[in-house]
């Protein structure tokens, strides 16, 4: 016989179910009231933190927030400099449980442009040492998945520079510790690092958009005439200050390469160049002003080459006839313009050029500045032949600066890498006078329009400027078949604003221009295109229906020929 034993149901009663919810939600009321706790608790801390604390790096509430490094800014607020957290690799040799053959065979995969050799020597020193600094995110990944615990990988400060190449020369770079070297990051290196300064973003007068294009285009020209290198600098003519600095070849801040020292130098502040025939306007200016030039019509003898001390003075293109002062700055003639500076005499030429500061480092916040090569003895011929740019060397940014002066209404002023935003520029100093500078605003404007600089003539543009060719000194005497080709020019001539400088070191006569290497053909055509792409950016837009007025000049020109 089966015995049915059935569990009786259990039954609940509403008293009982009330104090079970009850109970419930008082405990999700102490939860709720905890939770509410904590995050009170934890909001006044960080209000602390943000009004009250004044520990090592934190100036005030707002410095929490302020970066090791401030950052370097374009004029326009773009970021070309600054400081973010990143990644290091190191190794502690003791730690390694893998061999340090295989694990330099596995770096070297990661890291091909390091030598297995080096990365071994580091796996069995004596002691822990870097295997990369600034590594990049997928490369800290790789080394963290060979899985051995003798690698670590500490965070650290590092300089970034977001734009890559761009205004490499300006900016500079950091040392390992984080201190500035060279460019913006070495001359600035108290004001980017104070804790009263840091916190405020250091605001360059370069133009990133501006920078872009002088870098585009004189790389372009440089790489396709096969030349060792370039300078290029656009200049405001009224502030001093520099829009755009380039240097070739260049090289990327955020990865230097040991060794790479001669990408580093900025030659537009560092390397000196006989600069030829753009001295020539310099030395006309000059004459003008000391009464030796009075007339626009009167000639001076061009036919043949000009005899002094033993050697002649010739022109590239003899033009065989006399040559008033316009024709001469067209053809770019050495013979007359030798001749006007025999009459103006050392005295006032060396006046000229100690007053465009041709007798000392370039005037900018760079470190790197070179000293002129001045001459050492001022006879009559170096009277001469400095007029037209050989037996002196300067930095492009001495002759920028110069050319300012030259079309401004003759005020010479610094040139800076600061933008001056409402702060008044300096007040200069008289080089020229207001109506020489108004003559040689015509007769840079003739040049481009009629002579060497016609390659430069951007439509609308109102362009004057003038070429310089300079054989490069040597062993010996002049190389004759390596040029520093220069096109300095202003625009508009009408009421001029910016310098535009380009330079190209010892191209190569092929193709790309026409089979010559003179900066009529090489020089000038860059600084057409970069006016023509910068120029809206600087706010000066092509307007055909204006120009200089050259009325009182033009028939003063031969008219069976034109200037090459």
């Amino acid at each position: 016989m089966n015995t049915l034993v059935v569990r009786p149901a259990r039954i609940r009663t509403a008293g009982v179910r009330q104090q079970i919810l009850l109970t419930a939600q008082q405990r999700l009321m102490i939860l709720m009231l905890l939770f509410t706790a904590a995050f009170f608790l934890v909001s006044l801390r960080l209000l602390y933190f943000a009004m009250f604390d004044t520990s090592a790096g934190r100036g005030s509430g707002s410095a929490v927030f302020v970066p090791a490094r401030a950052d370097i800014v374009d004029r326009n607020g773009v970021p070309l400099a600054r400081t973010i957290d990143g990644y290091s690799i190191r190794v502690v040799p003791s730690k390694l449980i893998n061999k340090p053959a295989y694990l330099a065979d596995e770096l070297h995969r990661i890291f091909p442009d390091m030598p297995r050799e080096e990365l071994l020597a580091k796996l069995t020193g004596p002691h822990a040492t870097y295997i990369r600094r600034r590594a990049l995110p997928d490369q800290v990944a790789a080394v963290n998945a060979i899985g051995d615990v003798g690698f670590d990988f500490p965070r650290e400060k590092e300089r970034l520079y977001p734009q890559l190449t761009l205004a490499a020369h300006v900016l500079g770079f950091t040392d390992a510790e984080g201190h500035g070297v060279t460019g913006v990051e070495g001359a600035f290196d108290d004001r980017l690092t104070n804790d009263a300064t840091r916190g405020e973003p250091l605001k360059l007068s370069i133009d990133a958009r501006v920078q872009g294009v002088l870098e585009s285009e004189l790389g372009y020209a440089v790489t396709q005439l096969e030349a060792i290198g370039g300078a290029g600098i656009i200049l405001d003519v009224h502030t001093g200050e520099v829009l755009a600095m380039t240097s070739l070849p260049t090289y990327n801040p955020n990865k230097l390469v040991a060794g790479n020292t001669e990408a580093r130098r900025n030659a537009v502040t560092y390397n000196l160049y006989e600069l030829g025939s753009t001295f020539k306007p310099l030395s006309i200016g000059a004459a003008i002003d000391n009464g030796v030039v009075t007339s626009m019509a009167k000639r001076y003898d061009a036919t043949k080459p000009l005899a002094i001390a033993g050697f002649h003075i010739r022109d590239s293109h003899m033009m065989n006839r006399w040559l008033n002062v316009p024709e001469t700055l067209i053809h770019s003639s050495n013979i007359v313009t030798a001749q006007i500076a025999d009459q103006l005499g050392r005295e006032k030429m060396e006046e000229l050029f100690r007053n465009l500061e041709f007798d000392g480092r370039p005037h900018i916040e760079l470190k790197e500045r070179a000293f002129p090569l001045w001459p050492r003895d001022w006879g009559r011929v170096t009277t001469m032949t400095t007029s037209y740019g050989h037996g002196i060397a300067v930095t492009p940014l001495h002759l920028a600066s110069a050319y300012a002066a030259l079309v401004n209404g003759g005020l010479w002023r610094p040139a800076t890498l600061l933008e001056l935003g409402d702060k008044a520029p300096p007040k200069g100093r008289r080089v020229f006078k207001a109506s020489t500078s108004a003559r040689m605003r015509q007769l840079l404007r003739l040049i481009v329009a009629d002579g060497t600089g016609r390659n430069a003539d951007a439509p609308g543009f109102r362009v004057g400027g003038k070429t310089g060719s300079a054989e490069k000194p040597g062993a010996g005497g002049y190389r004759r078949h390596s040029l520093v080709s220069t096109f300095v020019a202003a625009f508009p001539m009408d009421n001029p604003r910016y310098v535009v400088l380009a330079m190209i070191d010892e191209p190569k006569g092929n193709a790309f221009s026409s089979g010559q290497r003179t900066a009529g053909y090489t020089a000038a055509p860059v600084v057409k295109k970069v006016i023509m792409r910068a120029g809206p950016m600087l706010g000066v837009f092509p307007d055909e229906s204006r120009d200089v007025d050259v009325s009182e000049l033009t028939p003063l020109l031969w008219k069976d020929e034109k200037g090459d």
